[in-house]
């Protein structure tokens, strides 16, 4: 089933980028030509409703709590209270932050019994998320 929702996506995406090229194409001619193939960049640029999803996305990692949460689901499944304890934060709080970074589609939950525990979602975007948080971290950190 998810294979083919993936595919539907793509198709769609697809679908987009033609109507888009064809748009571009007739639609924007730019009043200086600086001898660069724009038309052709031009028709890859992202559509505004694609750009605004995706900074959905960065601002949910804006937040440096956030960020911290994401960081430790990325490494391991946790419930509320332990992240909570991680962050030397309320339960309150921390839920605040969960629920954000779930409704962004970078962390999943299940329950278990009473407990809920979350983890990075096993999507495309929340691991490259990861791989750049974890890349931004080697550089910015002055052990490494």
């Amino acid at each position: 089933m998810a294979h083919g929702i993936l595919g539907k996506r793509r198709v769609e995406k697809e679908k987009r980028e033609a109507e888009r090229e064809d748009k571009y194409m007739v639609d924007i001619k730019l009043p200086h030509d600086h001898g660069q193939n724009v038309d052709r960049i031009l028709s890859k640029m992202p559509d505004i409703d694609e750009c605004v999803q995706v900074a959905e996305i960065f601002k949910q990692i804006s937040d440096g709590t956030r960020l911290r949460i994401l960081w430790l689901l990325c490494h391991c499944e946790e419930c509320v209270s332990n992240i909570a304890a991680a962050m030397n934060m309320s339960d309150p709080a921390v839920s605040h932050h969960l629920k954000l970074l779930r409704k962004s589609g970078l962390i999943v939950s299940r329950r278990d019994g009473k407990e809920v525990y979350y983890k990075l979602a096993d999507t495309e975007q929340a691991q490259i998320v990861h791989q750049v948080c974890e890349k931004m971290f080697r550089i910015s950190c002055p052990l490494g």
